[in-house]
């Protein structure tokens, strides 16, 4: 594991419950600020059962970058609601929900 990946798993564990960020914000947080990505790919790979806070990542727009389920559901978009983000059209208020590691 390099540098950068392991920058991006320690930010990624600090992301608190019920916050999210986004792909690029993440790929700037480690320096590498064209990144988004990257940083994509690297979560995709991560192991079955990680306790890494993938599901709060999303894409700048406020969405889940997931293909849809069966039936029409999204597992990330489930598990942030179940951690109290109000998801409205598929989409999360970045405004409301968006964390700042530096404002804290």
């Amino acid at each position: 594991m390099d540098d950068f990946e392991q920058q991006l798993y320690a930010w990624l564990a600090q992301i608190p419950l019920g916050h999210v960020v986004t792909y690029g914000q993440l790929a700037r947080l480690i320096g590498r600020p064209h990144g988004a990505r990257w940083v994509g790919s690297q979560l995709g790979r991560l192991p079955p059962g990680s306790t890494l806070p993938w599901h709060r990542v999303l894409n700048a727009r406020g969405s889940s970058s997931l293909p849809l389920e069966k039936g029409g559901s999204n597992r990330q978009l489930r598990l942030l609601r179940r951690e109290g983000v109000l998801v409205v059209d598929g989409r999360v208020s970045l405004r409301r929900y968006q964390w700042d590691p530096f404002q804290e």
